[in-house]
């Protein structure tokens, strides 16, 4: 179970993952979510996503690449959706756990901070 944190989501910093630590349950999945509108749990509860609609290509790309910049800091990386060359979908979970972990939270906020 994970601990209240007092620091908002996105001013804090993923931590290393490679397995071995028990995924998020859905209750504690569900309580962090609140804190990341517009993103949605999955039926699962192993995934969150969020999708969007750009003007044109230029924008959703533009957008893609200031998330992989993200990605890159955090070291936590999520899968790109883009279809129908404006529309973007994000899905997060930690591949190393087959499940969410608060790095996909993290991620999810910092993500939103880039395009509300």
């Amino acid at each position: 179970m994970t601990a209240p944190h007092s620091t908002p989501l996105n001013q804090r910093s993923c931590k290393a993952c490679e397995g071995g630590v028990d995924k998020l349950t859905v209750d504690e999945s569900t309580r962090l979510l609140a804190d990341i509108s517009p993103w949605t749990l999955s039926d699962s509860g192993d995934e969150i996503e969020r999708t969007w609609k750009f003007a044109n290509f230029v924008q959703a790309m533009d957008f893609l690449h200031r998330v992989t910049e993200l990605a890159e800091r955090e070291q936590h990386h999520p899968d790109f959706h883009l279809t129908g060359y404006r529309h973007v979908r994000i899905v997060l979970t930690t591949h190393a756990i087959l499940g969410l972990s608060e790095n996909d939270f993290i991620v999810a906020a910092k993500i939103n901070a880039i395009v509300p």
